[in-house]
């Protein structure tokens, strides 16, 4: 019996020992989802994404990749300690006008999952966004 409530108890903390850190273990974003609203086509548009590093240890930043050629990222390169935020700024070239979802995928040093997080929101031609900008009368 004491062989089996040894083993039990030896499988746990091996088990314990191997997890996965996660990114919710780690990082806590203050918005995973930036909507920027009516942005005029042709004009690049930034949304900045910040996040926390709720870890004791510091947090760093390997990548955070857009998943397509018209979005543009850059983010907090040094190490961020314990308790303090970083940020991850997106930029989207609206190229043709229509509505519009853009992922970012980020990973951390030391974690093996990759987070999503999204710029929204919706292109409107020149005409379409002098329109919406005009003062009402």
């Amino acid at each position: 019996m004491k062989k089996i409530l040894l083993a039990s108890v030896f499988f746990t903390l091996a088990a314990a020992s191997f997890a996965q850190k996660k990114v919710a273990d780690v990082a806590k974003f203050t918005s995973e989802t930036i909507n920027l609203g009516n942005i005029k086509q042709g004009v690049p548009t930034k949304g900045t994404f910040t996040l926390t590093n709720i870890s004791a240890q510091p947090l760093i930043i390997e990548q955070a990749n857009p998943t397509c050629g018209c979005t543009i990222s850059d983010y907090t390169k040094e190490p961020i300690a314990a308790g303090k935020n970083g940020v991850i700024n997106a930029t989207y070239n609206a190229a043709n006008p229509g509505h519009f979802d853009k992922h970012l995928t980020v990973k951390f040093a030391g974690i093996d999952e990759v987070k999503s997080i999204t710029l929204t929101g919706d292109v409107l031609s020149a005409e379409e966004f002098a329109k919406l900008k005009a003062p009402k009368k």
